[in-house]
């Protein structure tokens, strides 16, 4: 008698419900039957398939799922679902930003589903424990926000991985043998994320592009484009199309114009400006008052809707300003030659004349395009000279300011105008600052470069009475621009640059840091905000802690964007704001003139939802475009203290965090961090209502505003950051 065959155990199917629940609400659109999930979790037994079915009824019950036809089933309707976009923090966990809801949803490592910084996705937000947080599980990818990587390649004998130089991105990227595209280990490759696979740790990519050895200037630089998808030179069929138009002054086009040839013209630009997308005319009338034209570069003349520097303009939105060139928005044919207001230069330009009064008044305005002649181009420093020594007869140039280098009189009519129009400008800006409006006059860094693009010094770039001239009348000009459109009844769609106030989370936290400085804030109302603010930025200034608070301010103010619905301007206290007086550098101007020229013809207002797209489009370009200007600069510090390792140097805390201490050193602005672990002499703890590290062993306090003395440790180019080793706080270190 044959023995009876022992029956095979069940095997139970572990976490089975939370397993198919992940199922279903990774795609909560599509229904599934048991056959289908057993084949996802590849299962073909019976005993597996049994399992299923049970618990599909079981849950089913309990009304966690609904069967929608016979055996197939969805997860019920829930209001858990929500869209978002992703912001990674640090170890891979991220939270989803979702505008309608106060808080951001965190989402743990485990949970993303291969959802990357900046992506557009669908997030399920539960509760993990009764009474424990909420958290949530990205269950769909709606959008990527990008697909290519700026990153370091490792070749193996048959695949390579890009390690990615973002630190927001996660993980790295598998590439195979036949897509490495030559690349050798080491280099810095620009890399196309190409899929990723259900069970692949990392995403499969492609090299597309080769951009050279980490270290290497212009290999770092372009690795900065490449990191923020911007380019770096014009395609050839759009360098061939700008090279082919007719740049002339054409007498058919000057009578289409209002002729300003023969009026006071100059441009005021840096000293090593290469294009004048603004010129100023200055005019005395016979009634006392002043004409003061505002003259900006005509682009919409030459970059029309739909052409191909339309279409390139629009795509880049902005010029880049990286700390050794500028990437430009328009060719140079156009940027450099006709578009830009060279002296002794017949030019079309679109312009905002005002006739003015003795108290800065605007008594009568007009908007329009003009065709005008630049008599004179000064640097800043060339008319700050003017203004500095406003009794002299005649104004001589000395020939170390000089653009030409050479001695030289500035003409008696340019010397008057320059000085009238700086009391004017005072004027302005008095009454802009008693309504409200904040003073960020930050120092800017620059750096003295050789001709291999290596920093040889530093120097602070201030504003001062020339430049707050310039910046005057262009915000007259701005100003009067969208307030002419604005209060246009039946409402025109127009684009405004608008700043809202700022968020009061961020001023309180502002206003417990300074007081630490022996400083505060009256925030009684928005004028006492603003009047406060303006009087810390004041008394800041020459002091150790101006730049750290400087930076603090401003990060506590609401992003400036542009869009096609006026809430104003908080940091300008104006009511009507946009940006007409740089259509050679940002594309939002020429949308303005394009607007502007169109409703002064009388046409109809242009479709919203077109304009509020290309508005959202220029703020994302302006954003990366600050952020590799930010990294540009941040890259050549690294670089200037490469060659200072050996020297000691006196700095400011300007950041604490659980895992180091940020220190800005004085004398250059260069930032970098010491490493807690790294303080050898006790072991520091993170106190972060005091802002401080604490010495476990000595108590000894290193706290945000302190001056302390540092050495360079490590300057690491290729992840633009410095180590600092701590020497000791100043009144310690050198007694």
């Amino acid at each position: 008698m044959p023995k009876n065959k022992r029956k095979k155990k069940n095997n139970k199917i572990e976490n089975l419900s939370q397993t198919i629940l992940n199922i279903l609400r990774k795609d909560h659109s599509q229904a599934f039957n048991y056959k289908q999930i057993a084949a996802k979790l590849q299962l073909d037994d019976p005993s597996s398939r049994n399992q299923i079915v049970k618990k599909l009824k079981d849950l089913q019950g309990k009304g966690t799922i609904q069967e929608i036809e016979r055996g197939k089933y969805i997860l019920t309707p829930s209001q858990n679902y929500y869209t978002g976009k992703v912001d990674i923090a640090g170890r891979g966990q991220g939270y989803i930003i979702v505008e309608d809801l106060e808080e951001d949803i965190y989402v743990k490592n485990n949970n993303l589903n291969k959802a990357l910084n900046g992506d557009i996705v669908e997030v399920y937000v539960f509760k993990r424990k009764k009474g424990g947080k909420t958290e949530g599980e990205v269950t769909k990818i709606i959008e990527r926000k990008r697909t290519e990587f700026v990153g370091t390649i490792q070749v193996q004998d048959n695949f390579a991985f890009v390690d990615v130089t973002d630190y927001k991105m996660y993980t790295d990227i598998f590439v195979p043998k036949n897509k490495i595209n030559g690349a050798k280990n080491g280099e810095i490759v620009l890399v196309a994320m190409e899929d990723w696979p259900e069970k692949a740790d990392s995403p499969f990519g492609s090299v597309i592009k080769v951009l050279g050895m980490p270290g290497e200037h212009n290999t770092e630089i372009h690795a900065i484009l490449a990191q923020y998808g911007l380019p770096y030179e014009f395609p050839p069929e759009v360098e061939a199309y700008a090279n082919k138009i007719d740049t002339s002054i054409k007498a058919s086009e000057i009578k289409k114009r209002r002729d300003m040839r023969k009026s006071l013209t100059f441009t005021i630009d840096p000293k090593d400006a290469k294009d004048f997308d603004d010129a100023l005319s200055f005019e005395k009338l016979d009634n006392g008052n002043y004409e003061i034209g505002i003259h900006i570069a005509d682009v919409s003349h030459y970059v029309t809707p739909g052409n191909e520097l339309d279409d390139e303009a629009y795509e880049r939105a902005t010029s880049v300003y990286l700390v050794d060139r500028v990437v430009p928005m328009l060719p140079e044919i156009l940027s450099n030659n006709a578009c830009s207001l060279r002296p002794n230069e017949e030019k079309y330009t679109f312009s905002a004349v005002f006739e003015m009064n003795q108290k800065a008044e605007v008594v009568k305005q007009w908007f329009g395009k003009t065709v005008t002649y630049s008599d004179a181009r000064f640097a800043y420093e060339e008319a700050q000279h003017v203004i500095e020594n406003p009794k002299e007869e005649t104004h001589i140039i000395p020939s170390n300011i000089s653009i030409t280098d050479k001695q030289y009189t500035v003409k008696p009519e340019i010397a008057e105008a320059i000085l009238e129009m700086d009391r004017l400008a005072k004027t302005l800006r008095t009454k802009r600052m008693r309504a409200g409006a904040i003073s960020f006059d930050k120092v800017e860094v620059k750096f003295i470069l050789d001709e291999q693009s290596n920093p040889e010094g530093v120097y602070f770039k201030e504003s001062k009475d020339a430049n707050k001239m310039i910046e005057e009348f262009m915000l007259l000009a701005n100003r009067s621009v969208a307030e002419f459109i604005g209060k246009q009844q039946p409402k025109k769609t127009f684009v405004y640059r608008v700043h809202d106030e700022p968020d009061d989370e961020k001023i309180a936290a502002l206003e417990n840091i300074i007081k630490r400085f022996g400083y505060k804030l009256n925030t009684k109302d928005r004028h006492t905000t603003a009047t406060s603010m303006n009087k810390l930025l004041k008394d800041v200034q020459g002091k150790k802690e101006q730049n750290l608070i400087d930076t603090l301010t401003i990060r506590s103010m609401s992003k400036a964007m542009y869009t096609t619905h006026n809430i104003g301007h908080y940091g300008l206290a104006f009511d009507y704001y946009t940006h007409f007086t740089s259509p050679i550098r940002r594309y939002p101007d020429v949308m303005v003139h394009r607007l502007l020229q169109h409703y002064l013809e009388n046409g109809k207002s242009a479709k919203e939802e077109e304009y509020e797209e290309k508005c959202g489009h220029s703020s994302d370009m302006e954003s990366l475009a600050t952020n590799a200007e930010r990294d540009s600069i941040k890259y050549m510090q690294v670089k200037y203290m490469q060659d200072h390792k050996d020297e000691e140097f006196l700095g400011v805390i300007s950041g604490v965090t659980e895992w180091g201490v940020y220190i800005e050193i004085i004398a250059n602005k260069c930032e970098g961090m010491v490493r807690l672990q790294d303080m050898s002499d006790d072991r520091y703890e993170f106190d972060r209502e005091e802002f401080a590290v604490i010495g476990q062993r000595t108590n000894k306090v290193y706290q945000l505003g302190d001056e302390v003395y540092v050495k360079v440790k490590n300057a690491d180019l290729v992840k633009k950051h410095l180590d600092f080793t701590m020497l000791g706080h100043e009144k310690d270190y050198k007694n």
